[in-house]
């Protein structure tokens, strides 16, 4: 090439030379210089130095790999030919100037060329084809092998930097890929569904197409190489062992080994992860993956164990997915069998026939259920006392159920038997106690000692719960039980259970008793027949007959009794404005006895009511007012015509229902006031009430008087329905108290209208915004002229106030006498008074 092309690279100097400086890119004078020239690309003039006098030329030398030189006349320093990275990255030279006798004039300088590497080198495998193993349930990410390209191009560069990819994967049976590749170190691991789909029973072959690129994968035109990667799939050595069977209680020295595990990696650390938080697991791993119990179990403590073995990496990361282990332990027969009870107590009734089933004889055992370790048998082993037969009864060996040997028992001959039960299991035997209870059936009915009481005499004032009499019957059955126990009852006689019968549970006593209150007028006689039976049924073919039963005749008296109202209490309700001599209500009442019945009130202390004492009917005697007494209470009488102490009462209550009959006032609890000196726009809160229900008033109308000077002066202005503001229009106001007249309406049914007049004080106020009245004071004592004369003035006055409170009460009682008023306006002139 270089021979070729050196013709045409003269020619190219020597019109350099005939064109002077301006033919070059670069001129200068001789000096240390460097230059970067890309690899490749032929020959080219890198500079021109200067010739600077008295040299006449130029000499070269160093590492000019026959190709780099200068002209020696001209001082062209030039490449004739192409320079290579993968050869010679750097290539030093050293530049002089010379004389005419060829002495050096300056120089040596040192001339450095750097090769800059392009992209001419695709990159190369190691290996012409690759053999990976895979173990099914690899941990995916986790590389199991690698593959390996180099690039000749600089490293530094990304002519040499390579990117790894799968271009094919055979076969392919999913849409994921089942390997994956780290484009920057070639590793090849499983992806997450190679994890979990991996199996040598499905396909234990891949072949993969592996590319690898230079310029890091990143543009079009970067080289690229290929290699086919065979992978073989092998079942996978992480597994979890069938389940492990103990015996317990081993007498082996522990620990002992019982199982092992192995990773599909090398070099893990294993370790056991507990599902249960037990307070010390008896279980371990060594360093192989070998498992180990470490001490002997019990299977009545605990019969299972599981708990997790885990493989990890160095760093603490699991390497594959835990593994659950699970231990059965297994029974042998080392628990005897245990009574339920420390004694087993069964009643039997005298009437139970032979082969009835009685009770159960309870046993456990520890050892596992359902096994012949656990299996249990029953056996009587003996009967106190042995009366009147040594078998009464019998038990089956397998469930332990006690039945009746043969004949039914009798309480008479034997109370209680005692049985021991032998129970055994293979090994073992225990004895267990039993108590067999004959109980009384009910054989036997009650017997009265008297078939007829004869009669009683009572008074039909009697109180309730008053004894009338004592009875008694007798039972054959035990005592203290429900068969002997004896009921009274009222069969037939007493239809409005009038009387009831209390038993004495200690003694069969029965205590007839008045449980309803008598009447002559009613009932003045009761044939009473009474049964006595017993709580617990009779036995089949055992009935209650006549002696049970007995009899007992009552004679009522008579006894003059007062009247007695329908009802205990009346109540009613009436507006407050109803006209006088209205109806009200009518009470009734009678006299057992059938007298006449008269009428009268007690207890009428506004005297707004009176009674017809024949019909019962109350009217209203004076006009009702809600506002004085809102719930009027008084007694109804009801006495005998013919024996007036011969009474009863009843409480009568009237309920007065509002009418609007008050006129709204100013509430005065607080006086309205203003601090003078006065600006004008203050305002006070001033507040109406009505004395009738909140029904009438639940909304106040406040108004000015049709009054100019009012209306030029003040100002008011609602507030809420109760309240309103009272303001001041100016400022010129004097300190003095003014009338201000108001118009007010309750807007009630009927609206009432009412004028007031508020006194509103314009005064000096304290710093608390009080209102108070500066006075003059002395601070000397009065002198004795002075003391005498204040004295007599106050007496004066204390005399004249007396004359004149005697003098106004005589002329009341006067008045009262010659001009009567009803009550109300004696109430409101004495509160006036």
């Amino acid at each position: 090439m270089l021979k070729l092309c050196g013709l045409q690279f003269l020619l190219l100097i020597h019109s350099a030379m005939w064109l002077g400086l301006e033919g070059l890119s670069v001129t200068g004078p001789l000096k240390d210089m460097d230059f970067s020239v890309q690899e490749g690309g032929g020959p080219r003039i890198l500079h021109q130095f200067k010739l600077e006098p008295p040299a006449v030329s130029f000499r070269t030398s160093g590492e000019k790999a026959g190709i780099i030189d200068i002209e020696p006349r001209t001082g062209i320093l030039y490449i004739n030919g192409s320079l290579d990275w993968e050869t010679q990255q750097v290539h030093k030279l050293q530049v002089e100037s010379l004389d005419e006798s060829g002495e050096r004039v300056k120089g040596p300088y040192a001339v450095t060329i750097h090769v800059e590497d392009i992209n001419d080198n695709p990159p190369e495998f190691n290996q012409t084809k690759y053999y990976g193993v895979v173990r099914q349930n690899s941990r995916p990410g986790k590389p199991f092998m690698y593959v390996h390209a180099t690039d000749r191009d600089d490293p530094t560069t990304l002519h040499a930097q390579l990117s790894y990819s799968i271009l094919h994967h055979f076969p392919n049976p999913y849409e994921e890929m089942l390997f994956q590749i780290d484009n920057a170190t070639g590793a090849i691991s499983p992806s997450r569904k190679g994890s979990s789909y991996l199996d040598p029973q499905k396909q234990d072959n891949f072949i993969l197409v592996v590319s690898v690129r230079d310029m890091a994968g990143t543009t079009a035109n970067a080289f690229t190489s290929s290699v086919d990667v065979s992978i073989t799939v092998k079942e996978s050595l992480w597994k979890a062992p069938p389940t492990i069977y103990i015996k317990e209680n081993s007498t082996q020295v522990h620990p002992v080994n019982i199982s092992k595990v192995q990773s599909n990696e090398p070099d893990v650390i294993y370790g056991i992860f507990e599902k249960e938080k037990l307070p010390r697991l008896p279980f371990s791993i060594s360093e192989n993956g070998d498992i180990y119990v470490t001490q002997p179990l019990d299977r009545e403590e605990k019969d299972a164990y599981t708990f997790y073995v885990v493989s990890k990496d160095n760093t603490g990361e699991l390497v594959e997915k835990p593994l659950q282990i699970h231990i059965i332990v297994e029974d042998i027969n080392d628990n005897p069998p245990v009574c339920q009870q420390e004694l087993t107590i069964i009643e039997v009734q005298e009437n139970e026939k032979g082969g009835s089933n009685i009770g159960t004889v309870f046993a456990t055992d520890m050892d596992e259920e359902d096994s012949l370790n656990s299996r249990l048998h029953f056996q009587i082993q003996s009967q106190e006392p042995e009366f009147p037969t040594n078998n009464l009864f019998y038990i089956q060996q397998d469930t332990g159920t006690l039945l009746l040997a043969g004949r039914s028992l009798s309480k008479r001959e034997s109370a209680k038997y005692f049985l021991k039960v032998l129970v055994t299991d293979p090994q073992f035997e225990t004895i267990c106690n039993v108590e067999v209870h004959v109980i009384d059936i009910n054989d036997q009915i009650p017997i009265f000692n008297n078939s007829d009481y004869g009669s009683v005499t009572l008074a039909e004032d009697i109180p309730i719960g008053s004894l009338v009499l004592e009875i008694e019957a007798t039972d054959g059955d035990e005592p203290a039980t429900g068969s002997s126990l004896i009921i009274y009852q009222v069969k037939e006689g007493d239809p409005n259970n009038t009387f009831i019968i209390e038993t004495d549970s200690e003694t069969n006593r029965g205590f007839i008793r008045i449980n309803k209150a008598l009447d002559f007028e009613t009932m003045p006689v009761y044939n009473l027949v009474i049964n006595a039976t017993n709580p617990e049924p009779l036995v089949e073919g055992v009935k209650y007959n006549s002696s049970s039963l007995t009899k007992l005749k009552v004679s009522v008296t008579n006894v003059d009794e007062p009247p007695a109202f329908r009802t205990p209490f009346y109540e009613t309700e009436v507006s407050e404005d109803i006209p006088v001599n209205t109806l009200v209500m009518t009470v009734e009442a009678y006299d057992p006895e059938g007298d006449s019945v008269r009428y009268s009130l007690e207890g009428d202390a506004r005297k707004w009511l009176r009674i017809d004492s024949a019909t019962g009917q109350v009217y209203t005697a004076l006009p009702l007012d809600r506002e004085t007494e809102e719930i009027y209470r008084i007694e109804v009488v009801a006495s005998e015509l013919n024996n007036a102490a011969q009474k009863s009462k009843a409480l009568l209550t009237l309920h007065l229902r509002d009418v609007n009959d008050n006129y709204p006032q100013i509430a005065t609890d607080y006086p309205a006031f203003f601090c003078y000196p006065v600006s004008g726009g203050e305002r006070t809160l001033i507040q109406a009430t009505d004395a009738d229900e909140q029904f009438f008033y639940s909304k106040f109308t406040f108004s000015l008087a049709d009054d100019m000077n009012a209306r030029n002066n003040w100002g008011i202005s609602k507030f809420n329905a109760t309240h309103a503001y009272l303001s001041l229009k100016h400022a010129n106001f004097e300190e003095k108290v003014y009338d201000v007249p108001i118009i007010l309406n309750d807007n009630g049914k009927p609206p009432l209208e009412n004028k007031v007049n508020l006194k509103v004080s314009i005064c000096k106020c304290s710093s608390e915004n009080s209102c108070f009245i500066d006075i003059d004071r002395q601070h000397s004592w009065p002198t004795a002229g002075q003391a005498i004369g204040i004295l007599l003035a106050v007496l004066i006055i204390i005399g004249a106030i007396l004359a004149g409170v005697f003098f106004h009460m005589r002329y009341k009682e006067k008045k009262e006498k010659s001009h009567p008023k009803d009550a109300k306006d004696n109430a409101e002139l004495n509160r006036l008074t």
